[in-house]
C-alpha cells in the first residue's frame, strides 16, 4: 500500500511533470454504454441522446459494453444496428464489448448461441479495421490484428493522457466455476463450458499485459492520467464496509488477477487512474480500492448510467490540473421523464 513517504515523493514528482505538462491543450470526451436495451423500450430515446451528445464539444467517445440486453436473441442484426447506431454520432467512437453481445448469448433466452463465435463474430466485424466508429472516424492502437484475437482491446493517447479499452465482460468475465453455472439456464455443454475457460484464461492474461505495457508507456511519455474503460463491474457494489476482497467473493473469481494487477499498476503511478464501467446501470464515482481503510489516493472509479437511463458523461481532460479528469453527468432533457415510475 501506498506509505506516507511514498505519497509525499508522488505529490513532488507529480508536481515537476505537471509543469512539464503544461502545453497539454484541454478537451472533453464523452461516456456511455449499456442502452439500447428492447426490453426498456430503449430505443425512441436513443436519438435524442445522439443529438445532445453531437451537439456537445467532445473529441471523442467510449462506450462501455452491452449494446443490447441479456434477454435478447444474439443475432447478427444486434451488431449491425450498433455500428448504424454509433457511425450515427460525429465525433469518433471507441466501443468496449460487453457481456450480454458475446458473454452471456449461451443462454436460452439469448437464443443458446455458442459464445466463442459470437465473439469471434464481434471481432470480424466491429473490429475488422484499425479506425474507431462515428461518422468521423480516427486510427487507435489494437493489440491485436484487425478481425483476430484481442483486437477489441484499445489505446489512445492525447495531451498527456491515455485512454485503454479492454475486453473485462460481466457474468465473471466468462469464467465457469463449476458444473451448474455452466447449464444453469444455458443451452452449453460440457466442452464449450471448457473452452470459455480456457478462453477466459488466454484473454485475462493478454488484458494485464495490454494494462502493463499501457501503463510503462503512459510513464514513458510522461503521461498525467490513465483512463481504463471495460464493462464489468468487478464487485465494487457490495457494501463498502465490508472487509472482504470483493475480487475473491463468489461470482467474480474471474476478475482477482486484474484487480491485483491494476492495483499493483496504480500504486506505482504517479498520476490520476480512472476506471470506467457500466453493467450495473447507475451513474457512481467514489474511490472503493481497495477498501475503505487503505485507499488508493490516484485511483477513481465511474460507472457510467445505462438502461432505462438513456443518458452519458461528459469527461473534461486537462493534464495540468490536479485530478486531469473532471466527470459531469450529461441529463438528456428529452429522456428525462423515462426513468421515473408510472
Amino acid at each position: 500500500m501506498m506509505t506516507v513517504s511514498r505519497l509525499l515523493a508522488t505529490v513532488s514528482v507529480c508536481g515537476m511533470m505537471m509543469a512539464g505538462a503544461a502545453s497539454a491543450d484541454p478537451f472533453s470526451m464523452g461516456l456511455w454504454g449499456d442502452m439500447p436495451y428492447a426490453k426498456a423500450d430503449d430505443a425512441p430515446f436513443i436519438p435524442a441522446l445522439i443529438a445532445d451528445i453531437n451537439a456537445s464539444d467532445i473529441a471523442f467517445s467510449m462506450y462501455d459494453g452491452d449494446i443490447k440486453d441479456g434477454s435478447s436473441e444474439c443475432t447478427d442484426a444486434i451488431y449491425t444496428d450498433a455500428i448504424t447506431m454509433f457511425d450515427s454520432l460525429s465525433a469518433p467512437v471507441i466501443y468496449v464489448p460487453g457481456d450480454n453481445e458475446w458473454t452471456d448469448c449461451h443462454r436460452t433466452n439469448n437464443g443458446g448461441w455458442d459464445n466463442l463465435e459470437r465473439l469471434s463474430h464481434i471481432r470480424q466485424t466491429m473490429f475488422n479495421t484499425l479506425d474507431t466508429f462515428g461518422a468521423t472516424k480516427m486510427p487507435v492502437e489494437h493489440q491485436g490484428t484487425p478481425g483476430e484475437a484481442y483486437a477489441e482491446n484499445t489505446r489512445y493517447s492525447r495531451d498527456g493522457a491515455m485512454f485503454v479499452g479492454l475486453n473485462v465482460p460481466g457474468s465473471n468475465n466468462n469464467m465457469v466455476v463449476d458444473d451448474a453455472a455452466c447449464t444453469k439456464k444455458s443451452e452449453r455443454t460440457a466442452e464449450q463450458c471448457a473452452a470459455d475457460n480456457a478462453e477466459y484464461k488466454e484473454r485475462d492474461a493478454a488484458n494485464i499485459a495490454w494494462l502493463t505495457e499501457s501503463f510503462a508507456m503512459a510513464k514513458d511519455a510522461g503521461d498525467m492520467g490513465i483512463m481504463i474503460v471495460l464493462q464489468a463491474d468487478m464487485g465494487f457494489d457490495i457494501p463498502e464496509t465490508e472487509d472482504d476482497d470483493e475480487s475473491r467473493l463468489s461470482g467474480k473469481e474471474g476478475y482477482a488477477a486484474f484487480l491485483d494487477a491494476l492495483m499493483a499498476q496504480t500504486e506505482a503511478f504517479d498520476g490520476q487512474v480512472v476506471l470506467v464501467h457500466g453493467d450495473t446501470h447507475y451513474f457512481k464515482m467514489d474511490k472503493p480500492l481497495p477498501n475503505a481503510s487503505h485507499m488508493l489516493a490516484n485511483f477513481t472509479r465511474v460507472q457510467t448510467f445505462g438502461s432505462p437511463n438513456v443518458h452519458w458523461v461528459k469527461v473534461d481532460v486537462d493534464a495540468t490540473t490536479r485530478d486531469v479528469f473532471t466527470f459531469r453527468p450529461m441529463i438528456v432533457a428529452a429522456n428525462a421523464m423515462k426513468s421515473l415510475p408510472n
